[in-house]
Protein backbone atom coordinates (compact mmCIF):
# COMPACT_ATOMS: atom_id res chain seq x y z
CA UNK A 1 0.00 0.00 0.00
CA UNK A 2 1.33 3.39 -0.91
CA UNK A 3 1.16 5.97 1.85
CA UNK A 4 0.49 9.52 0.69
CA UNK A 5 1.26 12.46 2.94
CA UNK A 6 -1.32 15.20 2.65
CA UNK A 7 -0.02 18.65 3.54
CA UNK A 8 -2.88 20.82 4.79
CA UNK A 9 -2.11 24.53 4.80
CA UNK A 10 -3.46 27.15 7.17
CA UNK A 11 -5.59 28.49 4.33
CA UNK A 12 -7.08 25.05 3.66
CA UNK A 13 -7.93 24.59 7.33
CA UNK A 14 -9.78 27.89 7.42
CA UNK A 15 -11.71 27.17 4.24
CA UNK A 16 -12.79 23.85 5.74
CA UNK A 17 -13.95 25.61 8.91
CA UNK A 18 -15.90 28.12 6.84
CA UNK A 19 -17.59 25.30 4.94
CA UNK A 20 -18.50 23.61 8.21
CA UNK A 21 -20.00 26.84 9.54
CA UNK A 22 -22.07 27.30 6.39
CA UNK A 23 -23.27 23.73 6.52
CA UNK A 24 -24.27 24.10 10.17
CA UNK A 25 -26.42 27.15 9.37
CA UNK A 26 -27.59 25.83 5.98
CA UNK A 27 -26.11 28.80 4.13
CA UNK A 28 -24.75 29.06 0.59
CA UNK A 29 -21.95 31.54 1.21
CA UNK A 30 -20.14 33.82 3.65
CA UNK A 31 -19.45 37.56 3.43
CA UNK A 32 -16.49 38.86 5.48
CA UNK A 33 -16.11 42.65 5.80
CA UNK A 34 -14.39 43.17 9.15
CA UNK A 35 -10.65 43.86 9.21
CA UNK A 36 -10.19 41.03 11.72
CA UNK A 37 -12.15 38.52 9.62
CA UNK A 38 -10.33 39.52 6.43
CA UNK A 39 -6.95 39.04 8.10
CA UNK A 40 -8.03 35.70 9.53
CA UNK A 41 -9.36 34.27 6.25
CA UNK A 42 -6.33 35.45 4.23
CA UNK A 43 -3.75 34.28 6.81
CA UNK A 44 -2.70 37.78 7.79
CA UNK A 45 -3.49 40.25 5.00
CA UNK A 46 -4.48 43.82 5.83
CA UNK A 47 -7.67 45.33 4.40
CA UNK A 48 -7.57 48.51 6.51
CA UNK A 49 -6.47 52.02 5.70
CA UNK A 50 -7.88 53.82 8.72
CA UNK A 51 -6.92 51.61 11.67
CA UNK A 52 -9.73 53.13 13.74
CA UNK A 53 -12.28 51.60 11.39
CA UNK A 54 -13.23 47.97 12.02
CA UNK A 55 -14.63 47.66 8.49
CA UNK A 56 -11.97 47.21 5.83
CA UNK A 57 -11.59 48.61 2.33
CA UNK A 58 -11.98 45.10 0.90
CA UNK A 59 -14.44 42.27 1.45
CA UNK A 60 -14.37 38.52 0.90
CA UNK A 61 -17.27 36.60 -0.54
CA UNK A 62 -16.94 32.83 -0.26
CA UNK A 63 -19.39 30.86 -2.41
CA UNK A 64 -19.61 27.17 -3.37
CA UNK A 65 -18.19 27.84 -6.82
CA UNK A 66 -15.72 30.67 -6.22
CA UNK A 67 -13.90 32.91 -3.76
CA UNK A 68 -14.20 36.63 -4.47
CA UNK A 69 -12.20 39.58 -3.19
CA UNK A 70 -14.22 42.77 -3.63
CA UNK A 71 -12.42 46.11 -3.42
CA UNK A 72 -11.82 49.39 -5.21
CA UNK A 73 -9.14 50.30 -7.72
CA UNK A 74 -7.10 52.04 -5.00
CA UNK A 75 -6.58 48.95 -2.87
CA UNK A 76 -6.47 46.24 -5.52
CA UNK A 77 -2.82 46.65 -6.62
CA UNK A 78 -1.47 46.40 -3.06
CA UNK A 79 -3.66 43.44 -2.18
CA UNK A 80 -2.54 41.64 -5.31
CA UNK A 81 1.15 42.51 -5.47
CA UNK A 82 2.13 42.96 -1.82
CA UNK A 83 -0.38 40.78 0.02
CA UNK A 84 -0.15 38.20 -2.82
CA UNK A 85 -3.80 37.30 -2.51
CA UNK A 86 -4.01 36.11 -6.09
CA UNK A 87 -1.85 33.19 -4.94
CA UNK A 88 -4.73 32.09 -2.72
CA UNK A 89 -6.97 32.01 -5.80
CA UNK A 90 -9.18 34.91 -4.78
CA UNK A 91 -10.97 36.26 -7.82
CA UNK A 92 -10.60 40.04 -7.76
CA UNK A 93 -13.74 42.12 -8.34
CA UNK A 94 -12.49 45.69 -8.65
CA UNK A 95 -14.82 48.69 -8.65
CA UNK A 96 -13.70 52.27 -9.44
CA UNK A 97 -13.53 54.24 -6.19
CA UNK A 98 -15.97 56.85 -7.55
CA UNK A 99 -18.72 54.35 -8.43
CA UNK A 100 -21.28 52.64 -6.25
CA UNK A 101 -22.05 49.13 -7.40
CA UNK A 102 -23.89 46.30 -5.67
CA UNK A 103 -21.21 43.75 -6.49
CA UNK A 104 -22.20 41.47 -3.63
CA UNK A 105 -25.83 41.47 -4.73
CA UNK A 106 -24.88 40.50 -8.26
CA UNK A 107 -22.43 37.77 -7.31
CA UNK A 108 -24.68 36.22 -4.67
CA UNK A 109 -28.04 36.74 -6.35
CA UNK A 110 -30.51 34.14 -5.12
CA UNK A 111 -28.09 32.69 -2.57
CA UNK A 112 -28.57 32.52 1.19
CA UNK A 113 -25.59 34.30 2.74
CA UNK A 114 -24.11 34.63 6.18
CA UNK A 115 -21.98 37.61 7.20
CA UNK A 116 -19.56 38.56 9.98
CA UNK A 117 -21.83 41.46 10.95
CA UNK A 118 -25.17 43.03 10.10
CA UNK A 119 -25.66 43.24 6.31
CA UNK A 120 -28.90 43.48 4.39
CA UNK A 121 -30.41 40.16 3.40
CA UNK A 122 -27.84 38.01 5.24
CA UNK A 123 -27.74 35.91 8.39
CA UNK A 124 -25.69 37.69 11.06
CA UNK A 125 -22.88 35.37 12.20
CA UNK A 126 -21.10 37.97 14.31
CA UNK A 127 -21.38 35.76 17.39
CA UNK A 128 -19.91 32.74 15.62
CA UNK A 129 -16.98 34.43 13.87
CA UNK A 130 -14.93 35.19 17.02
CA UNK A 131 -14.79 31.47 17.77
CA UNK A 132 -13.50 30.73 14.29
CA UNK A 133 -10.86 33.46 14.51
CA UNK A 134 -9.77 32.32 17.97
CA UNK A 135 -9.28 28.67 16.97
CA UNK A 136 -5.64 29.22 16.07
CA UNK A 137 -3.69 27.02 13.70
CA UNK A 138 -0.11 25.92 14.31
CA UNK A 139 1.09 28.67 11.97
CA UNK A 140 -0.88 31.28 13.89
CA UNK A 141 0.52 30.04 17.19
CA UNK A 142 4.02 30.65 15.86
CA UNK A 143 3.10 34.13 14.62
CA UNK A 144 1.58 34.88 18.02
CA UNK A 145 4.83 33.88 19.75
CA UNK A 146 6.81 36.23 17.52
CA UNK A 147 4.33 39.04 18.07
CA UNK A 148 4.43 38.54 21.84
CA UNK A 149 8.21 38.93 21.90
CA UNK A 150 8.02 42.09 19.79
CA UNK A 151 5.35 43.67 22.01
CA UNK A 152 7.37 42.80 25.12
CA UNK A 153 10.50 44.34 23.62
CA UNK A 154 8.61 47.48 22.65
CA UNK A 155 7.03 47.84 26.08
CA UNK A 156 10.33 47.26 27.87
CA UNK A 157 12.14 49.87 25.79
CA UNK A 158 9.32 52.40 26.14
CA UNK A 159 8.91 52.02 29.90
CA UNK A 160 12.63 52.34 30.55
CA UNK A 161 12.71 55.61 28.61
CA UNK A 162 10.00 57.18 30.78
CA UNK A 163 11.09 60.10 32.97
CA UNK A 164 9.29 62.40 35.42
CA UNK A 165 8.13 65.55 33.69
CA UNK A 166 7.14 63.81 30.48
CA UNK A 167 3.53 64.23 29.43
CA UNK A 168 1.29 61.26 28.82
CA UNK A 169 1.29 62.28 25.15
CA UNK A 170 5.07 61.99 25.08
CA UNK A 171 5.00 58.59 26.78
CA UNK A 172 2.36 57.36 24.33
CA UNK A 173 4.49 58.64 21.44
CA UNK A 174 7.49 56.66 22.70
CA UNK A 175 5.41 53.50 23.13
CA UNK A 176 4.07 53.92 19.60
CA UNK A 177 7.57 54.52 18.21
CA UNK A 178 9.03 51.43 19.88
CA UNK A 179 6.07 49.34 18.72
CA UNK A 180 5.77 50.58 15.13
CA UNK A 181 9.54 50.44 14.56
CA UNK A 182 9.32 46.68 15.16
CA UNK A 183 6.68 46.25 12.47
CA UNK A 184 3.79 46.10 14.95
CA UNK A 185 0.81 48.46 15.01
CA UNK A 186 -0.10 50.03 18.34
CA UNK A 187 -3.86 49.67 17.91
CA UNK A 188 -4.42 50.41 21.61
CA UNK A 189 -2.03 52.84 23.32
CA UNK A 190 -3.26 53.97 26.74
CA UNK A 191 -1.25 55.95 29.28
CA UNK A 192 -2.05 57.10 32.80
CA UNK A 193 0.14 58.83 35.36
CA UNK A 194 -0.20 59.24 39.10
CA UNK A 195 -3.84 59.74 40.23
CA UNK A 196 -5.24 59.00 36.76
CA UNK A 197 -4.16 55.35 37.23
CA UNK A 198 -6.67 54.98 40.06
CA UNK A 199 -9.37 57.07 38.44
CA UNK A 200 -9.63 55.56 34.95
CA UNK A 201 -9.44 51.98 33.67
CA UNK A 202 -9.12 53.07 30.01
CA UNK A 203 -6.96 56.19 30.24
CA UNK A 204 -6.56 57.97 26.92
CA UNK A 205 -3.27 59.91 27.12
CA UNK A 206 -3.46 63.58 28.07
CA UNK A 207 -1.11 66.53 28.53
CA UNK A 208 -0.71 65.66 32.22
CA UNK A 209 2.96 65.36 33.23
CA UNK A 210 4.35 62.40 35.12
CA UNK A 211 5.33 62.93 38.72
CA UNK A 212 6.08 59.45 40.08
CA UNK A 213 3.83 56.65 38.79
CA UNK A 214 3.00 55.63 35.20
CA UNK A 215 0.94 52.88 33.56
CA UNK A 216 1.49 51.90 29.91
CA UNK A 217 -1.04 49.70 28.06
CA UNK A 218 -0.41 48.26 24.61
CA UNK A 219 -2.38 46.13 22.17
CA UNK A 220 -0.03 45.42 19.27
CA UNK A 221 -1.17 44.01 15.93
CA UNK A 222 0.87 42.19 13.30
CA UNK A 223 -0.61 40.21 10.39
CA UNK A 224 -3.98 40.58 12.05
CA UNK A 225 -3.14 38.96 15.39
CA UNK A 226 -3.20 41.13 18.52
CA UNK A 227 -1.19 40.83 21.76
CA UNK A 228 -1.99 42.77 24.94
CA UNK A 229 0.44 43.86 27.66
CA UNK A 230 0.45 46.35 30.57
CA UNK A 231 3.40 47.53 32.67
CA UNK A 232 4.03 50.09 35.43
CA UNK A 233 6.97 52.23 36.51
CA UNK A 234 7.37 54.17 39.78
CA UNK A 235 10.02 56.77 40.60
CA UNK A 236 10.98 56.60 44.25
CA UNK A 237 9.92 54.04 46.81
CA UNK A 238 6.60 52.42 45.99
CA UNK A 239 3.98 53.27 48.63
CA UNK A 240 2.90 50.24 50.61
CA UNK A 241 -0.74 50.47 49.55
CA UNK A 242 0.27 50.51 45.88
CA UNK A 243 2.62 47.57 46.39
CA UNK A 244 -0.14 45.64 48.13
CA UNK A 245 -2.56 46.28 45.25
CA UNK A 246 0.06 45.18 42.71
CA UNK A 247 0.57 41.97 44.67
CA UNK A 248 -3.19 41.35 44.75
CA UNK A 249 -3.74 41.72 41.00
CA UNK A 250 -0.65 39.58 40.36
CA UNK A 251 -2.20 36.80 42.45
CA UNK A 252 -5.57 37.09 40.70
CA UNK A 253 -3.85 37.06 37.32
CA UNK A 254 -1.86 33.97 38.27
CA UNK A 255 -5.09 32.21 39.26
CA UNK A 256 -6.67 33.07 35.90
CA UNK A 257 -3.63 31.95 33.92
CA UNK A 258 -3.27 28.72 35.86
CA UNK A 259 -6.97 27.94 35.39
CA UNK A 260 -6.86 28.53 31.62
CA UNK A 261 -6.38 24.90 30.74
CA UNK A 262 -8.10 22.64 28.19
CA UNK A 263 -11.74 21.72 28.84
CA UNK A 264 -12.22 24.41 31.50
CA UNK A 265 -15.18 26.71 30.84
CA UNK A 266 -14.66 30.46 30.92
CA UNK A 267 -17.43 30.79 33.50
CA UNK A 268 -15.55 28.41 35.80
CA UNK A 269 -12.34 30.38 35.33
CA UNK A 270 -14.18 33.66 35.85
CA UNK A 271 -15.63 32.44 39.14
CA UNK A 272 -12.11 31.73 40.40
CA UNK A 273 -11.28 35.38 39.77
CA UNK A 274 -14.39 36.55 41.60
CA UNK A 275 -13.40 34.44 44.60
CA UNK A 276 -9.83 35.75 44.46
CA UNK A 277 -10.98 39.37 44.41
CA UNK A 278 -13.04 38.77 47.53
CA UNK A 279 -10.17 36.99 49.27
CA UNK A 280 -7.88 39.92 48.49
CA UNK A 281 -10.34 42.34 50.06
CA UNK A 282 -11.78 43.80 46.84
CA UNK A 283 -15.05 41.87 46.38
CA UNK A 284 -16.68 44.24 43.89
CA UNK A 285 -13.76 45.33 41.74
CA UNK A 286 -14.45 42.66 39.12
CA UNK A 287 -17.74 44.46 38.39
CA UNK A 288 -15.95 47.71 37.50
CA UNK A 289 -13.94 46.40 34.54
CA UNK A 290 -13.91 43.30 32.38
CA UNK A 291 -11.34 40.63 33.24
CA UNK A 292 -10.19 39.84 29.69
CA UNK A 293 -10.61 36.59 27.83
CA UNK A 294 -9.99 34.91 24.50
CA UNK A 295 -7.57 36.75 22.18
CA UNK A 296 -6.97 36.49 18.45
CA UNK A 297 -7.67 38.93 15.64
CA UNK A 298 -9.37 41.28 18.09
CA UNK A 299 -7.86 42.30 21.45
CA UNK A 300 -10.60 40.14 22.96
CA UNK A 301 -12.50 37.82 20.64
CA UNK A 302 -14.61 36.71 23.61
CA UNK A 303 -14.73 38.60 26.90
CA UNK A 304 -15.29 36.24 29.80
CA UNK A 305 -18.27 36.75 32.10
CA UNK A 306 -20.08 34.73 34.79
CA UNK A 307 -22.22 32.99 32.16
CA UNK A 308 -19.62 32.23 29.49
CA UNK A 309 -20.11 28.77 27.96
CA UNK A 310 -16.87 28.74 25.96
CA UNK A 311 -14.34 26.02 26.78
CA UNK A 312 -10.55 26.42 26.69
CA UNK A 313 -8.67 24.51 23.97
CA UNK A 314 -5.00 23.86 23.28
CA UNK A 315 -3.57 26.48 20.93
CA UNK A 316 -5.87 29.28 22.01
CA UNK A 317 -4.53 32.64 23.21
CA UNK A 318 -5.85 34.46 26.26
CA UNK A 319 -5.25 37.91 27.71
CA UNK A 320 -6.49 38.35 31.27
CA UNK A 321 -6.38 41.80 32.86
CA UNK A 322 -7.52 41.89 36.50
CA UNK A 323 -7.41 45.38 37.97
CA UNK A 324 -8.16 47.41 41.06
CA UNK A 325 -7.73 51.19 41.40
CA UNK A 326 -4.02 51.87 41.00
CA UNK A 327 -2.94 48.42 39.79
CA UNK A 328 -3.45 45.96 36.94
CA UNK A 329 -1.81 42.79 35.62
CA UNK A 330 -1.93 41.88 31.92
CA UNK A 331 -0.05 39.59 29.56
CA UNK A 332 -1.04 37.42 26.60
CA UNK A 333 -0.67 33.66 27.01
CA UNK A 334 -0.83 30.66 24.71
CA UNK A 335 -2.49 27.46 25.97
CA UNK A 336 -0.15 24.53 25.43
CA UNK A 337 -0.56 20.79 25.72
CA UNK A 338 1.32 20.57 29.02
CA UNK A 339 1.44 24.16 30.24
CA UNK A 340 0.71 27.76 29.26
CA UNK A 341 3.31 30.03 27.73
CA UNK A 342 3.35 33.75 28.56
CA UNK A 343 3.96 35.35 25.17
CA UNK A 344 4.62 38.90 26.40
CA UNK A 345 6.97 38.16 29.29
CA UNK A 346 9.86 40.63 29.67
CA UNK A 347 12.99 38.70 30.74
CA UNK A 348 14.59 41.40 32.90
CA UNK A 349 11.42 42.70 34.50
CA UNK A 350 10.84 42.58 38.29
CA UNK A 351 8.43 39.77 39.12
CA UNK A 352 6.80 38.00 42.02
CA UNK A 353 6.43 34.22 42.19
CA UNK A 354 2.86 33.10 42.81
CA UNK A 355 2.28 29.45 43.69
CA UNK A 356 -1.08 28.14 42.51
CA UNK A 357 -1.75 24.45 43.14
CA UNK A 358 2.01 23.83 43.36
CA UNK A 359 2.53 25.59 40.02
CA UNK A 360 4.84 28.60 40.38
CA UNK A 361 3.99 31.50 38.08
CA UNK A 362 6.06 34.64 37.61
CA UNK A 363 3.91 37.75 37.38
CA UNK A 364 5.20 41.27 36.71
CA UNK A 365 5.44 43.82 39.46
CA UNK A 366 6.07 47.56 39.30
CA UNK A 367 9.45 48.70 37.97
CA UNK A 368 10.84 50.76 40.84
CA UNK A 369 13.35 53.50 40.04
CA UNK A 370 15.07 54.80 43.16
Amino acid sequence: MTLQTIVTTEFDVKQARINALLSMHQLDGLLLQKVSSFAWATCGAGSYVNIANGQGEASLLILPSARYLITNNIEAPRLEREENLSDQNWEFCVVPWYEIQDVIGKLAHGLNLGADGPYKGTTDLSLEMPHLRAALTTEEDERFKTLGCLCAEAMNAAVRSVRPGQSEYQIAARLAQETESRGVQAVVNLIATDDRISNFRHPLPTSKKLERYAMLILCGRQRGLICSITRFIHFGRIPEDVRRKAQSVAEIDAILINASRPDRSLSEIFQKAVTAYAKAGYPYEWTRHHQGGLAGYEPREVTANPNSKEVVSVGQAYAWNPSIPGAKSEDTILVGTETNKILTAIPDWPTVTINIDNHPLERPMILEMV
